[in-house]
């Protein structure tokens, strides 16, 4: 794997680390504050002590995720919500070149899933990083990511972009028929039962909503 040319299998640990953040899909929690918890995502960077731009670096991501109440909170109290965003604050001080992300959403209410997905594409655009995650539900992966892979059988079946995601691509992977949608102009799977023919396939008339 290369990332900005470097063959990550000739770096060391720590090398990685600078590179490459990673976001748990279950964060440990501890008798940590969040702030305490964000800073040691600052230790692939620290060499002797922790320096007035790692402080700096950890407050600016508290304010860019709206964190600032957070600061003096124990992430052992914490809402899943809540934990799932120092988890990724704390791969974010890492400033990393590309964010992995294992099903960051899956314990999260619908609120919650929407307000981290937003925040991790706006970073990913505002920042110009990398973001992969894992994930189950394909209707947050349509409304939020650029590129999508669809596994079976741990092989890729299908890679591209938003063209790939397709009734029969997604009734080969899953085993279920689908019909694809538009709901006030946002593009969204709805499934069917393995008895139900979706044979007519895409649903290209706009669905709106009140």
């Amino acid at each position: 794997m290369h990332i900005d040319g470097e063959n990550l299998f000739d770096l060391g640990t720590m090398e990685i680390a600078r590179r490459i953040g990673y976001v748990p899909q279950r964060v440990e929690t501890g008798r940590l504050t969040a702030f305490d918890a964000v800073l040691l995502g600052r230790r692939p960077h620290i060499k002797w002590n922790i320096t007035e731009k790692d402080l700096k670096i950890v407050d600016s991501v508290f304010r860019l995720l709206s964190m600032e109440k957070l600061r003096l909170s124990y992430i052992d109290e914490m809402s899943g919500g809540e934990l799932q965003k120092v988890a990724v604050a704390r791969s974010l001080v890492q400033e990393p070149k590309v964010l992995l992300l294992d099903e960051p959403t899956s314990s999260l209410d619908l609120k919650n899933q929407v307000e981290i997905l937003a925040i991790i594409r706006n970073i990913v655009l505002e920042h110009r990083i990398a973001a992969v995650m894992t994930m189950h539900d394909l209707n947050q992966a349509l409304r939020y990511a650029d590129r999508f892979i669809l596994l079976k059988g741990g092989k890729i079946h299908a890679h591209g972009g938003v063209e790939v995601i397709t009734p029969q691509v997604i009734e080969e992977v899953y085993g279920l028929p689908v019909v694809i949608g538009e709901i006030s102009g946002i593009r969204c799977v709805v499934p069917g039962s393995p008895a139900w023919d979706c044979s007519t396939g895409y649903v290209a008339s706009r669905i709106t909503t009140k």
